[in-house]
């Protein structure tokens, strides 16, 4: 049973992700979901486990943070024209405010490179999860719709 579970949620995050991208016209507003949804997966696999819905895996766990480290350096250039597209969830204050976005994408990248090659426990995935969810958190609440 917990096997069929673990191959079925990959397999409803890659759909959901799809739908979500379904009908995105601007190619630059495409790549920017696709950098986020990478960011997304990789906090979904640290989320479960931590919650214990999923078994530690301390090479997946800092696997996943140095994608989300990855992925956060590429933010600002992504980022950089003022793309839109009506599936974007970017706010224009990106634009208004793109030194403190560049920040939060900076913290984001900081953070995951500390945690990624050392998680070695349950303890230190919290510790990492937690403090990596407090920057898509702090960015999120700013500058998505």
């Amino acid at each position: 049973m917990n096997l069929r579970r673990l191959l079925i949620v990959p397999f409803l995050l890659s759909v959901t992700v799809a739908l979500a991208h379904e009908g995105v016209k601007n190619a630059a507003v495409q790549a920017r979901m696709d950098s986020m949804s990478e960011i997304a997966k990789s906090m979904k696999l640290l989320g479960n486990m931590a919650k214990g819905a999923a078994p530690f895996d301390a090479k997946a766990a800092n696997s996943a943070t140095a994608i989300i480290a990855n992925e956060a350096s590429k933010t600002a250039s992504l980022f950089e024209a003022q793309e839109t597209d009506p599936k974007s969830e970017a706010k224009p204050e990106i634009w208004t405010n793109f030194e403190d976005f560049n920040r939060k994408a900076a913290d984001m990248e900081r953070v995951a490179l500390e945690f990624s090659n050392s998680i070695s426990d349950l303890e230190r995935l919290k510790t990492a999860t937690n403090l990596i969810g407090q920057t898509c958190k702090s960015c999120h609440a700013e500058f998505r719709k």
